[in-house]
């Protein structure tokens, strides 16, 4: 029978302990961490930089901190920028595909209870590359939608006149402009809940019987009408969850990166002070190496967070398989194998008829 979002808890967290801990494998969480952090399944994280003012009149010459770039053409930094942007462009495409792959490896390393990245990663590579058109698809929908709903109130508001004339139409453009927003937010979140019950339940199925997206999708919509109030459940536990270990995580991140943000400080200000004593400025070579510096450190402290998060990242998929597999039988199969049929004994022979003396 399937069971309910309530009860689906349990089980996820009796696997998540036997997967973590019984026994404690490093090589395993680290490996954990990676899957997770580039499958997007870190349940919270961030950095907030800092930002140093640069001196408005220099004292004693050029200084280190002072930002001068004398007798550069400014067509150079135009082509620089213009990289900088079809490199992010690129560099996103990329990860979203390492991603789609990393999401069926996650799914696989839970479901086996072992993580194994190369060996999964040649299995996985075409359920991904289905998964990643899918993704960018949905995300090409979504630009779309959005550029509707607002573009179309706007134009609208442009004919009328509301526009050049706002403070004549004061009453319309908020009237109009709640509207607009409750609309906005309920696409956004209606986006958002696609997005988790394509990860969730959709995935398992291009998994487990190498289908597309779309016909995942059209297996999982009789399900969800079928059992509306199930499936509103899971959402709902899910967002709870996922608040009260993002508040976990981030007390147990905040506490940990305070440490380990004082010995990186430290280095800075060990560079920083070399550079101001060999007379560096900043030039583009400097904030090139600043900025790759960066970058590294950045990757650092985002790992240490996925790490960190490790739990979390075993547990809500471990949490939407136990949901879904009372609900689809190809999943139960392989969380619940049948147990191997005993051979049968050999019957024993009859007894030998008693001699008569």
């Amino acid at each position: 029978m399937p069971i309910s979002a309530i009860d689906a808890i349990a089980p996820a967290f009796q696997h998540t302990k036997e997967q973590l801990l019984q026994p404690f494998r490093a090589a395993q969480w680290a490996k954990l961490a990676l899957v997770g952090f580039l499958a997007g399944e870190l349940s919270s994280g961030g950095c907030n930089g800092g930002s140093f003012q640069l001196p408005t009149r220099p004292s004693g010459g050029q200084r280190f901190m002072e930002f001068g770039l004398p007798n550069v053409n400014p067509a150079l930094f135009a082509a620089l920028i213009a990289l900088l942007i079809v490199l992010g462009i690129v560099f996103w495409i990329l990860f979203l595909y390492v991603s789609s792959v990393m999401r069926f490896i996650l799914f696989d390393s839970v479901l086996a209870k072992r993580c194994e990245i190369r060996r999964n990663w040649g299995r996985r590579h075409g359920a991904g590359l289905r998964y990643f058109v899918w993704q960018l698809l949905f995300l090409l929908a979504m630009l779309v939608g959005l550029t509707v709903l607002v573009g179309v109130p706007a134009a609208l508001g442009l004919a009328l006149g509301w526009l050049q004339a706002p403070r004549q139409h004061m009453i319309p453009l908020i009237l109009f402009g709640m509207l607009l927003f409750f609309v906005v937010m309920g696409f956004i979140l209606l986006s958002l809940v696609v997005h988790v019950l394509t990860k969730d339940f959709v995935v398992p199925e291009m998994a487990l019987e190498n289908i597309s997206a779309i016909e995942g999708w059209r297996r999982l919509l009789p399900m969800l009408q079928r059992e509306k109030g199930s499936y509103a459940g899971y959402i709902g536990m899910k967002i709870v969850m996922a608040i009260g270990a993002s508040v976990v995580v981030g007390i147990i991140t905040f506490i940990v990166l305070l440490i380990l943000l004082i010995p990186v400080g430290g280095f800075g200000v060990i560079a920083v002070m070399a550079g101001k004593t060999a007379g560096l400025t900043w030039n583009l070579y400097t904030i090139t190496l600043a900025v790759v510096a960066g970058c590294i450190v950045l990757t650092v402290l985002l790992y240490v967070i996925s790490l960190i998060s490790v739990p979390a990242i075993v547990f809500f998929p471990a949490y939407s398989i136990y949901f879904f597999a009372s609900r689809y039988p190809a999943l139960e199969a392989f969380l619940r194998p049948p147990p191997p049929i005993a051979a049968q004994a050999p019957p024993l022979p009859p007894p030998e008829p008693e001699s008569i003396a």
